[in-house]
């Protein structure tokens, strides 16, 4: 289907595919989708439409708003453009029901979105955050205080970046932990927290999962 022929929905989403250079079926996996699920979608019109969940991953994946990947007839679009340019410059970022242990380590079942945060276009790219693909999950425990407490939500970046040292997101069987990241040579990684009462864990590279990087954190005073 050429894409002038397409829906504004089906050619914006191949749009935004084509200019951060993923592939429809990477996306579609991301989904948990067969591989042809957003190729199918586009070039065959089948599904008719996605599905809610699926729009609201791929528009915090693109940092867009989710009216842009709606399939809604134009009557029925007529609220969008009563949007304040204050309320169109902003991207959501969902909250995951989930917690990373800065602790003993808590063991992580699933990924659910319960609520999300708004952030400006502007405040993101101050940030270096563009485009970034942004979640916020809890901190639990106490081995990361001061810089971290528990009960504090940070936003961490899931964009495929070289690994540098600093503060991550890291996954240790079956584990989930945020640490301050090192790499301790010889093919290791350091695992470090802040308070001084937890002593460092040096592991082999290939047993960590390095989630995502820590670039944000709010919490209570």
């Amino acid at each position: 289907m050429p894409q002038s022929d397409m829906s504004p929905e089906r050619a914006r989403l191949l749009e935004l595919a084509r200019n951060r250079d993923v592939s429809l079926s990477s996306l579609s996996v991301m989904l948990g989708r067969n591989p042809a699920y957003l190729q199918q979608f586009i070039k065959r019109g089948t599904p008719k439409k996605l599905e809610e969940g699926d729009r609201g991953k791929l528009a915090a994946f693109f940092g867009v708003d989710q009216s842009e990947l709606s399939d809604m007839d134009v009557k029925d679009k007529s609220y969008i453009a009563s949007k304040t340019p204050r309320e169109a410059g902003y991207v959501e970022v969902p909250r995951l029901d989930i917690g990373a242990s800065a602790g003993p380590g808590a063991v992580q079942t699933g990924e659910t979105m319960f609520d999300a945060f708004s952030f400006s276009h502007r405040w993101l790219a101050e940030q270096g955050l563009a485009g970034a693909q942004l979640s916020a999950i809890t901190v639990e425990g106490d081995s990361m205080e001061p810089l971290l407490n528990d009960g504090d939500e940070i936003l961490v970046d899931r964009s495929p970046r070289p690994f540098r040292d600093g503060v991550h997101v890291v996954r240790l069987g079956d584990t989930l932990m945020v640490k301050r990241v090192a790499s301790a040579g010889g093919g290791r990684l350091a695992l470090l927290s802040q308070n001084l009462a937890y002593p460092p864990v040096n592991v082999a590279a290939e047993d960590v999962e390095i989630i995502g990087r820590v670039v944000w954190k709010g919490g209570r005073i």
